[in-house]
C-alpha cells in the first residue's frame, strides 16, 4: 500500500525491522538500507535498470534477503515543489511495485540528495569514476536518512 503521508507509513511499519531507501532515476535505481532501530541509512548498491519485472525482481530479493518492512522512494519535486514528469514515473514505479507486495512504501522529497550526496564524495576525495559507481545508492540513503529522522521524531 502507498502512504502519501509520512505519519501513516509510520503508522504501518512493524517495530524493530529495516527499511529500504530508493533513488528510482532514468537508467538506475539506487538502494539504501536502514538498521533495525531505524536510526541510520547505509547505502548499499546500485541496480541498473532494464524493464520493470527485472528491475522489481531484484528489488525484491534484497527486500526478502534482508526481511525489510517498508519501501521509501525518493520523489524528485521540483525546486519549487510542483511534480514534473519524473515525479510522474516514479508515482507509476511505485504503484506498479505496490502490485507485488504488501509492504507499505511511502515517498519522501528527494530535492538536493543527489547533489549533497556528491559534494560528500567530493569531499571524501572519491575519484570520478567511483562517484559514478556510488552515486545512485549514496543518493538513496540521503532520501531514507531523511525520511528516518523524521520518524524518529514522530515516534517521540
Amino acid at each position: 500500500m502507498i502512504y502519501e503521508e509520512i505519519e501513516e507509513f509510520a503508522a504501518a511499519l512493524p517495530p524493530m525491522r529495516a527499511l529500504a531507501g530508493l533513488d528510482f532515476g532514468e537508467k538506475t535505481i539506487g538502494v539504501a538500507v536502514s538498521d533495525g532501530l531505524l536510526s541510520v541509512a547505509t547505502p548499499l548498491e546500485t541496480i541498473r535498470r532494464k524493464k520493470f519485472t527485472l528491475d522489481a525482481e531484484a528489488l525484491m530479493a534484497i527486500i526478502a534477503k534482508r526481511d525489510l518492512c517498508g519501501i521509501v522512494l525518493g520523489l524528485p519535486r521540483n525546486m519549487d515543489g510542483s511534480e514534473g514528469p519524473r515525479c510522474q514515473k516514479t508515482r507509476a514505479f511505485a504503484r506498479n511495485l505496490a502490485r507485488l507486495t504488501e509492504l507499505p512504501i511511502s515517498y519522501w522529497d528527494e530535492r538536493l540528495s543527489t547533489v549533497a550526496a556528491e559534494r560528500a564524495l567530493l569531499e571524501a576525495d572519491t575519484s570520478r569514476r567511483r562517484r559514478a559507481e556510488v552515486i545512485d545508492h549514496v543518493a538513496a540513503s540521503y532520501i531514507l536518512q531523511g525520511a528516518l529522522d523524521r520518524l524518529r521524531h514522530l515516534r517521540g
